[in-house]
């Protein structure tokens, strides 16, 4: 299923889907959303978002090296503390299932954000667990273009 029949076939769901997708990710800096988003669907396996994302973040300023050395977030000296903190809150979530990390990545979060901030930043971990499902589930594979025109058609 392409973008396209996926909004056409739940149009008034995938709307509110997309529509809360936006919220939630404008609600925070947009270099550390696309973090997240290309670090959830690292570990996802999901080769559209981290396609997406990892287009996204280039066309914000993101660095390839930053890009390439997030799937060794916790050796690579170029993340700040407070993406550190985003990045192992990330993993715990996304692979809650391991729950072993669980504990020292909400210690982390809550020293770098705000209680606010960890509602938002746990929201969008949602929302990105959310497509990569979508996205690895139906097979997708949109190029970003397409997925920017996909979403202007559903608002």
């Amino acid at each position: 299923m392409n973008a396209n029949e996926l909004f056409a076939a739940a149009p008034e769901l995938m709307k509110k889907w997309a529509t809360a997708s936006v919220a939630i990710a404008s609600s925070l800096d947009p270099a550390l959303i696309r973090l997240v988003e290309i670090r959830s669907s690292q570990i996802n396996g999901c080769a559209n978002c981290i396609n997406m994302h990892a287009a996204e973040a280039r066309a914000n300023g993101e660095t390839e090296q930053r890009i390439y050395l997030l799937p060794a977030w916790r050796e690579a000296p170029c993340f700040t503390d407070r993406e550190r903190a985003a990045l192992g809150w990330t993993d715990a979530l996304t692979r809650l299932c391991e729950g072993h990390v669980l504990e020292r990545a909400r210690e982390d979060l809550q020293a770098h954000f705000s209680k606010d901030e960890q509602v938002k930043l746990t929201l969008m971990i949602n929302i990105i667990n959310g497509w990569n499902r979508i996205a690895v589930g139906f097979g997708m594979f949109v190029e970003p273009a397409e997925a920017k025109s996909a979403q202007a058609a559903a608002a």
